[in-house]
């Protein structure tokens, strides 16, 4: 069953671009083994539910050669490859894992020149539509400091063809700001969601320049306390809480795009149902009220 495409979020036209994509992506990097390590347990069912997104509309999909590493790249590849026209498929570089199974920074140029290689090859193109470069912060803020270096590094190999727009993750704003003195940036990729909304400011001020802004863990962080109002109310909409979590994304700001990740074709189906969701004035001030209720306990 093909959803309206209208289901998924309407639509959103990357800045200076021709990448135009349903607001509701589908984010690769569960699609990997446990702890984003290794081959999935089930990689049929990680190549249907790629396959699924696709025939349901989903035309963005999020990933990185990091993840696995290499095996969500790999899994795309098989899954989709020759791509459908439209398609955005958006990595990272700025990351890397080691045997131990850490995550470490990989941010030297020939790093970052090396990673798009990895991506290009794992994932069968030519050139990368967009690559994020990614801040590998302390615990899931963003990381502190220059980021100059590792931008130039990009604008350099776009200049050579293998890359055709650049964003940002795990980014403050003065980086982006740092950033956009050097290149076109077309999205951030932050942590952000109804109980996390220490980017209010910057989602504001990317939307009014015409940027998208990626929101990922829309469920992390959350207490009891805020849960529990995000289950009354999914509750009362006949919808499940992550339902309503993506629900209230899509109308913070029309340039907030979701890439929900999952590795089961049921809960992708509820992912994608989320844009079917309409929430009252009043609904939104009660969900608002989540992040309020966490500020003062702080």
């Amino acid at each position: 069953m093909t959803q309206g495409l209208s289901t998924l979020g309407g639509q959103f036209t990357f800045p200076g671009t021709t990448l135009t994509v349903q607001r509701i992506g589908y984010g690769a990097m569960q699609l990997a083994g446990p702890g984003v390590w290794g081959p999935p347990k089930d990689p049929d069912g990680a190549v249907a539910v790629l396959r699924e997104a696709v025939a349901a509309g989903v035309n963005h999909i999020d990933t990185a050669d990091f993840y696995g590493p290499h095996v969500t790249n790999q899994i795309i590849r098989q899954a989709l490859h020759p791509y459908p026209a439209g398609l955005v498929i958006v990595t990272k570089l700025g990351g890397r894992r080691p045997p131990d199974k850490s995550w470490q920074p990989a941010i030297s140029p020939q790093d970052m020149t090396a990673g798009v290689h990895d991506n290009l090859r794992n994932l069968g193109l030519d050139a990368l539509d967009i690559v994020n470069y990614r801040v590998m912060g302390s615990g899931h803020g963003p990381g502190e400091g220059s980021i100059a270096e590792q931008v130039t590094v990009l604008a350099g190999l776009r200049r050579k063809g293998l890359i055709r727009h650049i964003g940002l993750s795990n980014v403050t704003s003065a980086q982006v700001t740092e950033a956009q003195a050097i290149t076109e940036i077309v999205c951030v990729q932050n942590n952000y969601n109804l109980a996390y909304r220490h980017d209010d400011a910057l989602i504001n001020d990317l939307a009014r320049q015409g940027i998208a802004y990626v929101p990922f863990f829309p469920l992390g962080g959350f207490s009891p306390l805020q849960s529990s109002t995000l289950s009354s109310v999914a509750d009362r909409l006949g919808a499940t809480p992550m339902q309503v979590a993506l629900a209230w994304l899509l109308h913070r700001s029309p340039n907030i795009l979701l890439i929900p990740g999952t590795s089961s074709v049921a809960h992708l189906r509820e992912n994608l149902a989320a844009g079917q969701l309409t929430l009252s004035p009043q609904t939104l001030a009660e969900l608002n009220g989540i992040a309020a209720a966490v500020a003062e306990k702080h």
